[in-house]
């Protein structure tokens, strides 16, 4: 590992966005530039560094250092200064509101910023590149027996919403319950899903949206799904008619390309990467964020056109193939990485 070009630090135990996007691009960057990532919780099978070793690196090369968080560009820093290694440091940035002053002078020492989305980009004081993120497209995929899926996943026939991903409410999940609730009173042939994990700091936040179901008497149309591995996900997205994404924030937010890239047009709030995800009407709808009304009546004129949302699920998973395919995404962080070890 002397002689890698770029380190990819994951300074976070936990699993999170970071750290799967960490996953999913480096042993793809792999084929093409020298890459390896520092950090717990990493698979094992990619190109690895120990945090430890990082000091004892040759000081010869010059290399990318490759942050995401605060403390990976501070850790970068402290490398560079402290123990004098060669390094360019890169940090992409997600967040979509005014950053600390601690976090702009950190940004500020930066060799280069990258940003997740162009409304991203406008909360930075500086340039940077656009680089929004790919999905895996052989792991993404339509159905091809959804009735036979759903028979197997026993969940219901009829027309089927899903809403993935943490329950919290910074996610919109009961924003979803309450338009979910108002679609199966006035459309009897609809159910819908709620899938994912609630932390222990939400978990009254989820028994109070399971309550609110059982009190409006869905108890049988709006299901509860634990959260699945990563590797049961797509047949999940593979059996719903639209996908539903509430959030009131987001960073830039991958469920809804995972369903798109599965056939599944998407209903969106103008959050995140949504509505640079879900550019017109063919694809799906973008609404206001905490605006349960207009979540509604979305869900009601897309579900209302068989043919319109029909077609949307040949639509989608086009756009996806022609605008985040994930090998996109890693070529295009590969010739900055490029850009920045031939500056110098």
């Amino acid at each position: 590992m002397q002689d890698v070009r770029v380190i990819a630090p994951n300074l976070k135990r936990r699993l999170s966005g970071v750290t799967a996007t960490i996953a999913r691009l480096v042993p793809l960057q792999a084929q093409w530039i020298d890459i390896a990532a520092t950090g717990p919780g990493l698979p094992r099978d990619i190109p690895h560094i120990p945090l430890a070793g990082l000091p004892f690196l040759s000081r010869g090369p010059l290399r990318v250092w490759h942050a995401r968080r605060n403390t990976e560009m501070l850790l970068g820093l402290i490398l560079r200064h402290v123990f004098r290694l060669r390094l360019k440091l890169l940090f992409t940035s997600a967040s979509q509101r005014s950053h600390s002053g601690y976090t702009k002078r950190l940004i500020s020492r930066m060799d280069a910023v990258v940003a997740t989305s162009r409304k991203t980009a406008g909360y930075l004081d500086r340039d940077a590149d656009v680089i929004m993120h790919g999905i895996d497209l052989q792991g993404f995929t339509p159905p091809e027996d959804k009735p036979t899926l759903r028979r197997q996943l026993d969940l219901p026939e009829g027309l089927l919403l899903g809403c993935y991903g943490r329950i919290r409410h910074q996610k919109g999940t009961d924003a979803f319950v309450e338009a979910m609730i108002g679609l199966c009173e006035s459309r009897p042939d609809v159910s819908g899903i709620v899938m994912g994990r609630a932390t222990d700091s939400h978990s009254a936040f989820l028994e109070g949206l399971k309550a609110r179901v059982d009190e409006a008497g869905m108890g049988k149309r709006i299901l509860f799904r634990p959260e699945v591995t990563v590797d049961r996900i797509a047949d999940w997205y593979r059996v719903l008619d639209l996908f539903v994404a509430p959030q009131r924030w987001e960073g830039f937010g991958l469920t809804p390309l995972e369903a798109m890239a599965c056939g599944v047009p998407v209903l969106a709030t103008d959050v995140g990467a949504f509505s640079e995800i879900v550019t017109s009407p063919e694809l799906g709808r973008v609404v206001p964020p905490d605006d349960i009304p207009a979540l509604t009546r979305a869900a009601q004129e897309m579900l209302a056109d068989a043919d319109a949302l029909a077609r949307a699920s040949q639509a989608v998973r086009a756009h996806v193939e022609a605008h985040f395919d994930i090998e996109g995404e890693a070529q295009a962080l590969v010739a900055l990485y490029r850009r920045l070890l031939d500056e110098s």
